[in-house]
């Protein structure tokens, strides 16, 4: 069955806790974004596992070289899954992998700016990683003419397990399970919504339907 992921891109523990304790009944992972991890490093982390010890911490961590010492970091600190960019090496990819077999864990590459999402979708596959997340991050959205159809698109021609993050919401997102994508993040449409709770669970009655 497919999953709904949060993506809290706020900025601090207080803020993020706050808002998982929201959203949490209705979401199956809860991912920490990028800024969020840098501004209050990994202790955000194992603060979010202790607070939902039942779901899947996603550490966003974005990894572009290190990548078992930087997965180790994050596994220890209490995240279940954490991203390496899939522009990086495979090598880097690789040692994040021997790090999650360690642990028991799982890593998920990001496409994030890869000129080519869905061959490095597949190849990197081949590495042993959880899923590929086909990504438009928040430039690209931002740009003109961006539309999410884009990753729709690649998602129901790739092959191999995937998630969706750049721009998902309530309009498009059972257009994004029936594609094929394993995971549905939904960022700005939770966190921006003046009602995150109720936001969450419409997002996630959709993807249970689809």
């Amino acid at each position: 069955m497919a999953k709904l992921q949060v993506a809290i891109d706020l900025l601090t523990t207080d803020e993020a806790l706050a808002l998982a304790a929201k959203v949490a009944p209705y979401v199956d992972i809860i991912e920490l974004g990028t800024p969020l991890i840098k501004n209050m490093g990994s202790s955000v982390i194992t603060a979010m596992k202790a607070a939902h010890p039942d779901k899947l911490v996603f550490a966003d961590l974005k990894t572009a070289d290190a990548g078992e010492l930087e997965a180790d970091i994050a596994f220890k600190a209490g995240a279940d899954l954490v991203t390496v960019l899939g522009v990086s090496g495979n090598a880097t990819i690789i040692g994040a992998v021997k790090a999650a077999k360690a642990h028991g864990k799982g890593v998920v590459v990001d496409t994030i700016g890869h000129p080519d999402r869905v061959r490095r979708a597949q190849e990197v596959t081949e590495l042993g990683v959880a899923f590929v997340e086909l990504h438009a991050g928040l430039d690209e959205q931002w740009a003109d003419g961006y539309s999410i159809q884009v990753l729709i698109d690649e998602a129901a021609r790739v092959g191999v397990p995937v998630s969706i993050a750049g721009g998902v919401n309530l309009e498009n997102i059972e257009a994004v399970i029936k594609a094929g994508a394993q995971v549905a993040v939904a960022g700005a449409a939770i966190y921006a919504a003046e009602d995150p709770a109720a936001a969450a669970k419409a997002l996630s009655e959709v993807v249970r339907r689809a």
